[in-house]
């Protein structure tokens, strides 16, 4: 951003300041946001490559994309928990203390001391989760001219209590949202997609398990054959290639009678 301003300013491209927004952080950081406008684009379309990707978000993995490469999950809260979790336990025993002597939390030197730790320790987590994920979704940007990945219903997956801190950790929703608007600052495209059937299909006969009295498969079943034409799948890698195939209106979803 430093480097943007600093660059239009000394070439002189007429910019305007709109809103200007101060922000406190809970561990007492100032950020300062800004507003800018301007009729010469602050970015410029990217050359196009020629290569389109299909990605398949999971929580082995961060993503599998069409070309069967793996992007591992970094798991930031994950690995900070514990230490997280120490801090916390500290915190909760000086607020009881405080309280017990009827002194105020605010005037609470040691207790005030540790709300800033643990304060720190989240936000070392967020930056984190930011920054891994903003570096991934320029280079998909930069290096395709089009990204499919499957629409989430984020808030259907956090109902299941054994996987909602995973997937709460991993930031799905806002990579896709970095995504879509570098895809339109960059001149380039990023689509969701259905779902659907991306997982069961075969992508090499376009068989879906499930019907004509086949297995469905399950979530552990991370590598499979397909009983019609013998194709050995990685589960994710697969899934991957079938959102980009459908990316592309390549498929359509057959009427299937599900298995019993």
């Amino acid at each position: 951003f430093r480097k943007l301003i600093k660059e239009r300013l000394l070439n002189h491209i007429s910019t305007r300041i709109g809103t200007v927004t101060i922000k406190k952080t809970a561990d007492e950081q100032f950020y300062l946001s800004m507003q800018l406008g301007s009729d010469i684009a602050f970015v410029k379309a990217l050359p196009k490559t020629q290569s389109q990707l299909g990605i398949d978000l999971n929580l082995d993995n961060f993503l599998t994309d069409s070309n069967g490469s793996m992007v591992a999950n970094p798991c930031f809260y994950r690995k900070a928990k514990k230490k997280l979790a120490r801090a916390q336990r500290v915190l909760s025993r000086r607020q009881r203390r405080a309280k017990k002597e009827g002194r105020n939390l605010r005037l609470a030197k040691n207790y005030q001391k540790q709300r800033l730790s643990v304060a720190r320790l989240h936000d070392k987590i967020r930056r984190q989760r930011e920054d891994f994920l903003q570096v991934l979704s320029t280079a998909l940007i930069k290096n395709h001219d089009l990204v499919v990945a499957e629409e989430l219903r984020s808030k259907n997956l956090l109902k299941n209590h054994a996987l909602s801190q995973a997937i709460s950790d991993v930031g799905w929703r806002s990579f896709l949202n970095m995504l879509a608007y570098k895809a339109y600052l960059y001149g380039k495209e990023f689509l969701t997609i259905d779902p659907k059937y991306t997982t069961q299909r075969c992508h090499q006969c376009g068989s879906i398990m499930g019907q004509n009295g086949y297995k469905k498969l399950t979530l552990k079943d991370r590598e499979w054959t397909c009983p019609i034409c013998q194709m050995h799948h990685i589960r994710d890698w697969n899934a991957a290639v079938n959102i980009l195939e459908k990316g592309l209106g390549k498929w359509q979803n057959p009427k299937i009678k599900e298995a019993a």
